[in-house]
């Protein structure tokens, strides 16, 4: 079965436990998200549902936006359906801001459908895939750790430079991998196997036992966790 849905990074902040010890939770605003479409092995190759998350105002939606999960009346919709052939269903609602698939079994799902965090009650742990803070172009010690270059003996205007990269005239280049100043953060990234330690329908709230990657505000897929122990 396909478990997860989308969401907002709140914030962390810590709570106690039943023995009095304190825990650094991250606040996700989890759902409620629509099920705009679902992918079967059969037409895609595989199975997934498609869900969105945030409700898009129509004067900023495209009309392919628009389309995506209500019927227009286009040509080629009345095209289709005079040729006989079942359009695809639509979900009839908003548009949504931030889509994704979360792939497995779609049994008992049809378009249009809510997805809540209820869903995730009785799951032990999720992987949350985020964006982490862009922290744009860094020089070595920033980005790698480097320790820097000595504050004595004649050191002069260099303290963060990385130093020498070596190779004299054979070979006579910087062989790839080689760490270096560039761009850094602003990556997808996947925190696998956090616990979940407090599911709140009400507020469609999700707390999970440590960090996520991205700001406040960043948006996240949350899913059932593939690495159980």
């Amino acid at each position: 079965m396909a478990i997860g849905i989308l969401g907002r990074k709140v914030g962390m902040t810590q709570i106690y436990d039943e023995t009095g010890r304190a825990l650094p939770v991250t606040v996700l605003q989890a759902g409620p998200c629509r099920v705009l479409q679902l992918r079967s092995v059969e037409r895609d190759g595989y199975e997934a549902m498609q869900i969105g998350f945030l409700d898009k105002p129509r004067r900023l939606a495209s009309r392919s936006e628009r389309g995506h999960v209500a019927a227009l009346g286009s040509k080629r919709s009345k095209k289709i359906a005079a040729s006989g052939k079942e359009p695809a269903p639509k979900a009839d609602c908003e548009p949504q801001r931030f889509i994704r698939e979360i792939r497995g079994a779609v049994d008992g799902v049809s378009v249009g459908d809510e997805v809540t965090v209820a869903k995730l009650e009785g799951i032990g742990a999720v992987d949350v895939v985020g964006v982490t803070k862009g922290r744009g172009f860094q020089g070595v010690m920033k980005r790698w750790g480097f320790k820097g270059q000595r504050a004595t003996h004649g050191t002069k205007k260099v303290h963060r430079h990385p130093g020498s990269y070596g190779n004299c005239t054979d070979p006579g280049r910087i062989f790839k991998g080689r760490k270096m100043p560039g761009r850094y953060g602003a990556d997808r990234v996947t925190v696998r196997n956090l616990k979940i330690v407090r599911v709140d329908p009400e507020n469609n709230l999700l707390l999970v036992y440590g960090a996520v990657p991205g700001p406040q505000g960043a948006l996240v897929v949350i899913r059932e966790t593939n690495k159980k122990r």
